[in-house]
């Protein structure tokens, strides 16, 4: 159903599964798949694409233009995957040319209110972004990452798989998979015990992850203290995803514990 007040594109591709409330718009280059729920004064704009069984909530503002600087109206996409629920006043911008031209959002997130992804910013699956967190440009989140309310996340900066970012934390250094992490400027407060029992994560993986951490990070020498643990713990996938996403980019900073 769509509401008499909606102002729709003739161009726009809308599936006839879709509800859309009272003073929403949208605009030409948008698509949206089946069962999506747009409620009242939303705009969604640019060229974006929105997946299957989403929920987008009153004053959202989807597709509008990058906040860069460079962005002089390029051609450049959104895309939103199935099953989100993206609530009041949220804002995702599309990508730049200079970062790949898209901005991806996956599936089964919930994306809180005033929360803000920026352009190039790329979404897994199954995250929390919590109340006015700020997720700034060509940032990486992967799948099962809980960003509390009011975190701020430097542009460029990856958080691994189901890592956890304490309320008001400023992230400006890269985020191992399963760390926690906190502070004014970000650093690694242990593993996120309480999400990898959630996800039903075994004893002996845990014991041999949290073994690991105190390994990798014992002193600031990353690369001696990596090149030391000689296979250890080569049995334990969690402990090879915290050590590839280590290795993957060498030039990014990575989040450590305080050190005493």
């Amino acid at each position: 159903m769509i509401h008499k007040t909606a102002i729709i594109d003739a161009k726009a591709k809308i599936s006839n599964t879709v509800e859309i409330g009272p003073y929403t718009i949208i605009g030409p280059n948008v698509e949206i798949a089946d069962n999506t729920i747009i409620q009242s004064h939303v705009n969604i704009t640019g060229y974006t694409l929105i997946g299957k069984n989403n929920k987008i909530y009153s004053f959202a503002s989807i597709g509008g233009d990058p906040q860069d600087m460079k962005y002089k109206g390029e051609k450049t996409k959104l895309s939103i995957g199935n099953n989100n629920t993206i609530r009041e006043y949220v804002t995702i911008n599309p990508g730049t040319v200079q970062g790949g031209g898209i901005t991806k959002v996956g599936n089964n997130n919930l994306i809180m209110i005033s929360a803000h992804i920026a352009h190039d910013c790329i979404i897994g699956n199954n995250i929390v972004i919590a109340n006015s967190a700020a997720i700034a440009g060509h940032a990486e989140i992967n799948d099962y990452v809980i960003i509390g309310g009011n975190c701020g996340v430097q542009q460029f900066t990856r958080i691994g798989k189901m890592a956890m970012i304490g309320g008001m934390t400023g992230v400006s250094r890269d985020v191992i998979p399963y760390g926690l992490s906190t502070g004014n400027r970000n650093y690694l407060n242990g593993v996120n015990l309480v999400g990898l029992r959630r996800g039903k994560v075994s004893n002996k993986e845990i014991i041999g992850l949290t073994e690991a951490y105190n390994e990798i990070f014992k002193t600031e020498n990353l690369n001696e203290n990596l090149n030391n643990l000689n296979g250890k713990f080569k049995e334990n996938n969690l402990v090879k995803e915290v050590i590839e996403f280590i290795n993957k980019d060498k030039k990014r900073p990575i989040c450590t514990p305080l050190l005493r």
